[in-house]
């Protein structure tokens, strides 16, 4: 029988549709996620670095700085807490995903906050040092949450706000209420203005940042799905398949359960192809597919394996009975009317059964035992369901 693979699908991407997501693909979402939480150097170098500016001040100028140092050594702690507890949470679900970017988020609006506040707090003081390294700090943050979370562009821009709005507008007063010096004003007030321009531009770099980072994961994606797709029924193939069951075996090598390979063929279906034409025949396996989808749980996974033969793992089975009920619904399911194109067609189909780990836990010996099932079935009168047997099984591992 041919196996030819053909590409495969995974199955339509979910949309994520809450405050947190943007309404993006769920799969894109979740790796967006993912980057807010895979880098803590940066979060922990800027935290220790406004700590040890505002103890610096607060060893001259007092409490307020100190109280700045605490809330800032507080602030980063509780980030890279946050951090540590999204990786050993790993959450899947879409639900956890945005409770945990606004757990993020609260981090980074936070020390935002305090930055700002420890700035206009230092500008209302003339010590042109101090302004440098404090305005610096904010250019540093600003950089910072560019590069690393544009990709969550709410949170940057909240961020760079809370930083940079404090900031200009203590600049700014200082202009007016500082006259220590010629141009003393004057040049406070350029630097607002660079300030604000700089904070204007990096808002506009999160957005073509934010829509390249989309872009790029929303096309990988897309084609990681193509190619695991079977492009006329947009049933799963050979490489999702593969995929599945070695997700599916490690329950079988622990011992817990049992898992049964279900390889079927169509019966008829050549007859239809050729007095009916190949788009007919095109559409009777979109159908079948349809009906084998319907057929299974959530919790199996049906391919195309090529022309007319599919394969259905079926997993976390008590008993091999299990098998049979399904494999006789399969059969009852395909071997019901087709209507296509006005015409009432009829097809059947026959399954070779395998079963992990009584005929092995290997995908290709398993196909092999299911599909030497198969061809006893045909031969039997075909419309039957078939186990593997011993001496498949024996056949099969000395052919290997």
């Amino acid at each position: 029988m041919s196996r030819s693979a053909s590409p495969q699908r995974t199955g339509i991407l979910g949309i994520v549709r809450s405050r947190g997501a943007d309404q993006l693909p769920a799969v894109v979402y979740h790796e967006l996620v993912d980057m807010l939480f895979s880098m803590t150097l940066p979060i922990v170098g800027l935290g220790v670095a406004y700590v040890a500016v505002a103890s610096l001040i607060a060893l001259q100028w007092g409490w307020i700085a100190g109280g700045f140092a605490i809330a800032g050594a507080l602030v980063t702690v509780g980030r890279v807490l946050v951090i540590m507890g999204y990786r050993r949470a790993n959450p899947q679900e879409m639900e956890a995903l945005c409770l945990w970017e606004r757990r993020y988020a609260v981090g980074n609006y936070a020390f935002a906050a305090l930055l700002g506040g420890l700035n206009a707090w230092v500008l209302t003081m003339h010590n042109p040092l101090l302004h440098l390294i404090t305005v610096s700090m904010v250019f540093a943050f600003g950089a910072g949450v560019v590069a690393r979370i544009s990709v969550r562009p709410k949170i940057c821009v909240v961020s760079l706000l809370l930083a940079t709005v404090p900031t200009i507008l203590a600049l700014a007063i200082h202009n007016v209420t500082e006259r220590v010096s010629p141009m003393h004003g004057q040049l406070f007030a350029v630097e607002a203005i660079l300030v604000a321009l700089v904070c204007a531009l990096s808002l506009g770099t999160v957005r073509h940042l934010c829509r390249l980072y989309v872009t790029h994961l929303t096309t990988k994606h897309d084609l990681m799905h193509l190619a695991k797709q079977d492009e006329l029924t947009g049933l799963p193939n050979r490489l999702r398949l593969r995929e599945r069951f070695q997700e599916d075996i490690r329950a079988v090598d622990g011992g817990r359960t049992g898992l049964a390979v279900l390889y079927l063929d169509l019966d008829g279906f050549k007859t239809i192809n050729d007095r009916h034409g190949h788009p007919t025949g095109d559409e009777v396996l979109r159908e079948a597919s349809r009906r084998l989808t319907a057929a299974i749980r959530a919790t199996d996974i049906v391919a195309r394996l090529g022309g007319d033969e599919f394969m259905v793992v079926q997993a976390s089975i008590g008993h091999r009975g299990e098998a049979e009920l399904l494999a006789r619904r399969i059969i009852r399911t395909l071997s019901a009317p087709y209507e296509i194109d006005g015409e009432t067609l009829r097809i059947g189909a026959s399954i070779g059964i395998a079963i992990a780990p009584e005929h092995g836990r290997d995908l290709e010996r398993l196909m092999a035992c299911a599909d030497t099932a198969l061809y006893r079935a045909k031969a039997a009168g075909k419309g039957q369901s078939i186990f593997c047997s011993d001496e498949d099984a024996i056949r099969v591992l000395q052919a290997a």
